[in-house]
């Protein structure tokens, strides 16, 4: 199993516009990626983030259910109307220690 660790860095003030259009597609994303892990925003250090967690089977389970969810127009929709409230965009692949709950 491995977990890809996206964070989004938002323009200041424009989180609350994410939330309000991806609440369209929570579903969809969740449906097409399987397994969320979890979904954050933080409390201190660097603000206007959220920070997601998706597990999945493999490198290329990852690379097929991600194909499959950029070839849904609604999702397409989607990142046109939000690319712009997203100042930068950092993800990694985490691999769980034998000892990880997660593992």
């Amino acid at each position: 199993m491995i977990i890809e660790e996206r964070i989004y860095t938002f323009h200041p003030g424009q989180i609350a516009a994410f939330m309000a259009e991806y609440e369209s597609v929570r579903d969809l994303q969740t449906r097409t990626l399987g397994r969320l892990v979890g979904y954050f925003t933080s409390e201190f250090g660097t603000q206007n983030q959220t920070v997601h967690l998706w597990a999945y089977d493999s490198l290329a389970d990852r690379q097929d259910r991600r194909a499959r969810l950029a070839a849904e127009p609604e999702w397409q929709g989607f990142l046109a109307r939000v690319l712009p409230l997203i100042r930068l965009q950092e993800n990694r692949i985490l691999t769980p220690l034998p000892f990880s709950p997660l593992g």
